[in-house]
């Protein structure tokens, strides 16, 4: 069963996906799901023999095209005047980055990064040119301890039929802000970090990498076009190239670090794609590893979820100056 509850509570929509508890989970060396089919006893949800990026629409989706019925049942106290709720109509893609079963984004070549924001962009500009898409959520969930239960290299794109909470959010407090200021927000804090310095990682010609000022994990870094921009589409060639230097660079200083490869949340915020104007919102990537030292987690408990208040046990400015020193090319 799909579907999309209402929580009076909080006034936010929650997703319900039954089917995806049949999903696969961690299958065994011999077999990937996203590996190229090489074998006609196997068979992949790839049925060819090679591929260099491939997309396709998730077997065990959040969110559908065709959506099941709503089925109403009055036992469920549904007559409820707050408790409504919709069809869970979306798309859910998975984009793999590489035939190679043991090749993380970090280890491909700059032309090869690029071409997967390229990819990223004809997602996002078609995605969001269909009615029913109000909103297009690229990720990436990498490593065991963020609880993916498949290790080939993979990200994923949930095409939302509403404005998701965090990005609604998000936009209110931009716009707020450029109705005050005649500014952009994101501008003003890119401003801020480049005149501070002490929590930029990495900065180029065309992007900043820092950790925020109110970062909420340990190792939080977001990265920022310098150049005013509200979605991936925007990104020139030069850009693109830039951008895939950045993030390759980031991955690197995460892995040196603890001399493991860093497990993330990676994420793009970018504008909504219902035809409104959102001239005040600045696109960007945010990464969330879940370690906070070699050996200990930052982990979400009471405060953080019961209540929406994150406790950092460690000060951005000294997490930036850890990741700063580390050599990428010991």
């Amino acid at each position: 069963m799909l579907e999309l509850r209402y929580d009076p509570i909080k006034s936010q929509k929650v997703a319900y996906a039954t089917k995806r508890q049949g999903r696969t989970f961690h299958p065994p060396d011999d077999y990937c799901p996203l590996c190229p089919t090489k074998s006609n006893k196997i068979i992949t949800e790839i049925p060819e023999s090679d591929y260099d990026i491939v997309v396709f629409e998730n077997r065990f989706p959040t969110f559908s095209r065709n959506p099941d019925k709503l089925v109403i049942g009055e036992a469920n106290n549904e007559d409820f005047f707050s408790f409504s709720k919709k069809q869970s109509k979306g798309i859910c893609e998975v984009v793999c980055y590489t035939p190679n079963h043991d090749s993380f984004l970090e280890d491909m070549p700059i032309e090869k990064i690029s071409n997967l924001i390229k990819v990223w962009q004809d997602r996002s500009y078609n995605l969001g040119k269909k009615d029913f898409i109000k909103y297009v959520f690229i990720f990436e969930n990498k490593g065991k301890e963020i609880g993916v239960t498949l290790s080939h290299p993979h990200g994923q794109i949930y095409a939302f039929s509403y404005i998701p909470p965090i990005i609604k959010q998000e936009l209110k407090s931009s716009k707020d802000f450029y109705d005050k200021n005649k500014e952009c927000l994101h501008c003003a804090v890119i401003k801020e970090e480049l005149k501070k310095g002490s929590r930029i990682i990495i900065k180029t010609g065309d992007f900043i990498a820092f950790i925020p000022y109110y970062a909420r994990w340990p190792y939080e870094v977001h990265i920022y076009s310098l150049r005013h921009m509200g979605n991936l589409c925007e990104l020139d060639d030069k850009e693109v190239t830039s951008l895939a230097e950045v993030i390759k660079e980031l991955i690197a200083r995460y892995n040196k670090l603890f001399n493991f490869r860093m497990p993330y949340v990676m994420v793009i915020h970018q504008n909504p794609t219902d035809n409104k104007d959102y001239g005040y919102y600045h696109f960007h990537f945010e990464f969330y590893p879940p370690y906070r030292t070699k050996d200990k987690f930052k982990y979400l408990a009471g405060c953080e979820l019961g209540a929406g208040t994150f406790i950092n046990d460690t000060l951005p400015e000294e997490k930036a100056e850890e990741l700063r020193k580390v050599n990428i090319y010991s």
